[in-house]
């Protein structure tokens, strides 16, 4: 009689085991959910940002999606479920604005741009004029942000620093990446000479080394951020924006080398 009891005992410990498991599934598909589509270079910083979000509203669950921002524009004209997008080129936001696919725009940071070379730096690129050393030169392709603003930056040094500059570097153009950190990673594999990259791209890795651009060369990239106009949008998109824009929002960005207004 012990042992049936003692069987029942087990079996029952058992199943509420399981049930309370089941109760606790049911409690993390009852969150909320926030889609956020944001360019690579804000892995860093939007990711410190999810975390705060969710501290404060625990019901709510963040998904954070980086891709380069013309990816992510086409995704969201293809009816992608994202609540809010935070581009890296005003343009491609913009344009979502134009076709009624999201609310408004609103600048929130901006980043400029700076020449990345292996720590042991085999082409000897010790200055943005140097870059035409670089064998093997890694840019954005020319539709994400990185790229068209690094071709804008090598076009104004035809002025800047000599003519003919820009076709001297592009002549050894060897990959051009659809977002800014995978033009980093080669250069951190030592695949690359040089890349032109964010500054803050620049700032999260420790596997290279950073050379200035000259302010008269240098593009300064506006960051904009707008709630996605679709059904079934979260009704969090609108706090997610706020969190950004905001002073813990700002300082967040600044950590992460952005420059705030």
């Amino acid at each position: 009689m012990r042992g049936i009891a003692k069987g029942l005992g087990t079996r029952w410990f058992r199943l509420a085991g399981v049930l309370l498991f089941a109760g606790c599934q049911g409690d993390t598909d009852e969150r909320a959910t926030l889609s956020v589509y944001a360019a690579s270079s804000l892995t860093e910083a939007f990711g410190e940002l999810e975390a705060s979000f969710e501290r404060a509203r625990p019901e709510v669950d963040v998904t954070v999606t980086f891709a380069g921002s013309q990816v992510l524009r086409i995704q969201i004209e293809e009816g992608a479920p994202a609540d809010v997008f935070a581009s890296a080129n005003p343009e491609h936001l913009e344009a979502l604005v134009d076709a009624g696919r999201v609310r408004e725009g609103h600048v929130f940071a901006s980043n400029e741009l700076v020449v990345i070379v292996p720590l042991d730096n085999p082409a000897g690129i010790e200055s943005f004029a140097d870059l035409v050393g670089a064998r093997r030169l890694v840019l954005g392709t020319p539709d994400v942000p990185v790229g068209r603003y690094a071709r804008e930056a090598l076009a104004r040094a035809d002025s800047a620093v000599r003519a003919g500059f820009q076709a001297a570097v592009l002549a050894n153009l060897v990959s051009e990446e659809p977002n800014v950190r995978l033009a980093r990673a080669k250069v951190e594999l030592g695949e690359a000479d040089a890349a032109i990259v964010y500054l803050t791209d620049a700032a999260g890795s420790d596997r290279i080394r950073s050379i200035p651009i000259p302010d008269e060369v240098n593009v300064q990239a506006a960051y904009l951020i707008g709630a996605v106009e679709r059904p079934g949008r979260s009704e969090h998109a609108d706090a997610w924006i706020e969190l950004v824009l905001s002073a813990e929002g700002r300082a967040a960005l600044e950590r992460h080398g952005f420059v705030t207004e």
